[in-house]
This record gives C-alpha cells, structure tokens and sequence, in this order.
C-alpha cells in the first residue's frame, strides 16, 4: 500500500469530523468555508481539505477553537417540534426576531441541528436532531424523504390545474410537481389541499401553487417521511423521539441503528411529557416578552395559546 493511500484513510473530509463533533450539518460547514470563516492551523480551510484527527490540530471558526474530539460514546436524539408562523429557522437574528432554537432543551456537550427549514410563516413539524450526518442525509435531495403540507389556497382550481401541478411545472430553479394532492375541504375559493413532495427546495409548496395562479394562505407541514406531527403538541412546544422513530430515520438513510435512547420508557414519558411542553412553551414566552418593543412579529401574541386545528382529513 503506498503512502498517498495509507494518508487518506487516516484522513477524512474536514466538514464530516466538525458535523460529526456537533458543530453543525454538513451542508452549514460547507458554507462556513466557502464563506472564508473556518481555518486549519492558522491557514483559510477550503471545500475539500482532508484532515487527520490529532492533539496537536487546532481548527477555528471566527477564531474560536473548535473541539473536534471524538466522543466514548454519543447518543443519537432527535426531536419533533411544533415550529409557529413567525419564527426563523436561524440561531440567530440581526433584528432580534424570535428562532426555532428559542424553545429547545440546552445540552452542554452537543448542539441542536435543523432537518431542513419552514419560512417563517410557516409551521408545523421541524425536526431537529444531535446527529449532523444524520441531518445531512435526510436534507439531501438523492434520499428522496416524502414531506407532506396541509395547505389552504386561495383561488380557482380546477382539474387541469391540479394535473398540472402533478405532472410538473417549471420553476426559476428547475422543474418541480407535487407528488399526490388530496381535496380536504373548504367553501368557495378558500380550499384545503394535503400535498406531498419528496425534495424542500426554498417556497416551493407555495410556487407551485403560485405557478398556476393559486395564492396560498396557510401552509402547515404535517408530515417527515413516516413521523407524523404529534397530536396535542402545542405551537412551540417539542418532544423527544423514541428509540424506533429515531432508528426509523436512520434506516431511512442507510445509517447504523442506535441501541440507546435518553427517552424515558414508557410509563415515565406519560408523567413528564406534558411538563416538557409546558416548560418550553413557557420559556419562550419569557423569552418574547423580554424583547425590544417593535421586535416581535404580529403573530407572536398567539404563538403559546396551544395547537389550533388542523384541516380535517389530513
């Protein structure tokens, strides 16, 4: 075996050992290096740069040493949560607008990442998750994960309109069409649709629609591959993923099944669930409250009133 090979077993892209460390999916350190913001020893990493974990290596982003240890052993979580219109999916905004990462539990050795994103008047279920590779998989497009969408549209829709959206349209980034859509009620030109696609390109539920000259006026996903929105789950509240769903998603993405879960069994989940929500909603609330007049979206005064009721059907 030559020494160029012996090398590149040792090493691994630089994105995969700071996503497995929990400094985010891989798809975020990508642009953190395109971006100029991580660096190897003092020099400016680039998109494809292979390191070899050891003591001596010191990798920085903004400046901040990064840990990259490989931890004795790390649990796989991930969490269901209830995103609310209003909320965006970043760790942090400039104009102090509330984010998805508000309400979630705070861990000291590991960090909550986004399967995705919801726009911010958006809600439903975002799944959030400790595993970057995980993330990763299930964000990328070749995995082919079917989302479903509860949407209320505003307009005439007709059969040919609907074929239309099935068999495809052509979008600014390339063509796009719902996998299947369901009739779930309405009156006059107010009407529920459930939609499902198997890719999250930025809006392209409501460009779809709005190919075929349809506005849509409510868009709540209901649906990540088989994980459902749990019922009774208020807006902004979250809950912890038991072994099977978690191992579930991992099957779903060719990973290893974990044999371990930080989930409570099942006769202690009934007692402390309802706390979980209560608490994170109520922290949130504290949260908001604690803002800058002017900062909070119209929408926030409801956010913690409890889960409204979906279209019927879905």
């Amino acid at each position: 075996m030559s020494d160029k090979t012996q090398k590149t077993e040792r090493t691994e892209k630089l994105q995969k050992i700071l996503a497995r460390a929990g400094h985010g999916s891989r798809r975020e350190i990508e642009g953190y290096i395109q971006e100029g913001r991580i660096s190897i020893d003092g020099k400016t990493a680039t998109l494809g740069d292979r390191i070899e974990v050891k003591p001596s290596i010191k990798i920085r982003l903004d400046g901040r040493i990064l840990n990259i240890k490989e931890p004795q052993k790390t649990i796989c979580r991930v969490l269901a949560y209830y995103k609310p219109e209003g909320e965006l999916c970043t760790r942090h905004d400039p104009e102090g607008r509330p984010t998805v990462f508000d309400r979630l539990p705070k861990m000291q050795d590991a960090r909550w990442i986004a399967v995705g994103r919801l726009d911010i008047n958006t809600c439903g279920l975002l799944l959030f998750t400790t595993d970057g590779e995980l993330a990763n998989r299930l964000m990328h497009p070749s995995c082919e994960v079917e989302r479903e969408y509860a949407v209320r549209v505003f307009g005439e829709v007709d059969n040919a309109k609907l074929r239309q959206l099935t068999q495809g349209v052509q979008l600014e980034d390339g063509p796009a069409s719902f996998k299947t859509i369901s009739f779930k009620g309405g009156e006059g030109i107010n009407q529920w649709y459930n939609v499902t696609l198997t890719e999250g390109r930025n809006r392209e539920v409501r460009r779809l629609w709005e190919a075929v000259g349809v506005q849509v006026s409510r868009l709540i996903r209901v649906r990540y591959g088989d994980i459902d929105l749990p019922k009774g789950l208020p807006r902004g509240g979250w809950t912890e993923l038991g072994l099977e769903q978690t191992n579930y998603l991992r099957q779903l993405v060719d990973l290893n099944e974990e044999t371990m879960s930080k989930v409570a069994v099942e006769r202690d989940q009934r007692r402390i669930k309802a706390n979980q929500i209560r608490r994170a909603v109520k922290r949130h609330s504290q949260v908001g409250s604690s803002r800058p007049a002017g900062k909070r979206p119209a929408s926030s005064s409801r956010q913690n009133t409890g889960r409204k009721a979906a279209p019927k059907g879905r």
